[in-house]
């Protein structure tokens, strides 16, 4: 198969995106369905509450540029039945080191990206 044949069957670029739902996450796993990313990145789990705002890293997994399916952030904390997690696309960019992840609230590496000035997210509750 040539080169432009593949970039042809890719399709056009799609628009950074999260796609989760509700969870049973006892086993210390989050997981997205789906994660379009338009560079190599990370999702990253963030605790939340009904405010909506993006709290503590509790997790993380890394991201390649386009389409991963199936992605799982192991938890690096406890959380509990009925807590609310942010599922949010960063960049791997603005930090020191490529392959690790820099990021701590509030921080420029490898922060959140913005779409129209919106987070690229999904909000989901533990079961």
């Amino acid at each position: 198969m040539h080169l432009s044949t593949l970039s042809n069957f890719a399709g056009p670029l799609q628009t950074p995106m999260v796609m989760a739902g509700d969870q049973d996450v006892s086993n210390g796993v989050v997981s997205a369905e789906s994660v379009m990313a338009g560079a190599n990145g990370w999702l990253v789990v963030h605790r939340t509450d009904a405010e909506m705002k993006p709290g503590p890293v509790v997790g993380y997994a890394p991201l390649r540029a386009g389409e991963n399916a199936d992605v799982a952030a192991i938890l690096q904390e406890e959380v509990k039945s009925v807590e609310m997690l942010m599922l949010m696309v960063h960049a791997e960019e603005g930090g020191m080191k490529t392959g690790v992840f820099e990021y701590t609230l509030g921080a420029k590496e490898d922060g959140p990206i913005r779409i129209d000035e919106k987070l690229v997210m999904q909000d989901i509750t533990a079961n």
